[in-house]
């Protein structure tokens, strides 16, 4: 995947939200989802850091977690919503990294059918045949 598709989910105050042993936890969550969450240099704020389907990926594995409520107390299950939370109102501003290649490039040839292969190669970073397979692909659904 490119790094186009990767964004930042900003957590300001993160340990002191939720405390230490939960943000271990989530950490470990995020690497088994090809995500990262750090510490934004010498701050007390972090970040999660990874593909935009990934950290989706990562929210509904934890959103089934917080609904077992198997081995966490209303503290625990309280800091879960707020991280849950917080990736949700990143990936709402970022729709366009959610879905795949091919549909962004059919949902540019349908809303503007006049669009150039260059334009769809700059506005997607797809390649030529990719591009082109696409528009031949759009021409003969019409």
């Amino acid at each position: 995947m490119s790094d186009n598709n990767h964004i930042t989910v900003r957590l300001p105050s993160f340990i002191h939200r939720i405390g230490t042993a939960q943000a271990q936890w989530l950490k470990l969550q995020a690497v088994s989802f090809n995500c990262e969450l750090k510490r934004v240099r010498r701050s007390r704020h972090w970040q999660l850091y990874g593909d935009a389907k990934k950290i989706q990926q990562l929210g509904q594995h934890l959103q089934l977690n917080q609904q077992s409520k198997a081995s966490f107390n209303a503290k625990e299950l309280k800091s879960l919503g707020y991280f849950i939370g917080k990736m949700e109102q990143e990936l709402v501003l970022h729709p366009d990294k959610l879905e795949s290649l091919e549909a962004k490039l059919i949902r540019l040839i349908n809303q503007s059918p006049n669009i150039t292969l260059a334009e769809l190669i700059a506005l997607t970073g797809c390649t030529e045949p990719e591009a082109r397979i696409a528009r031949f692909n759009a021409d003969d659904s019409v």
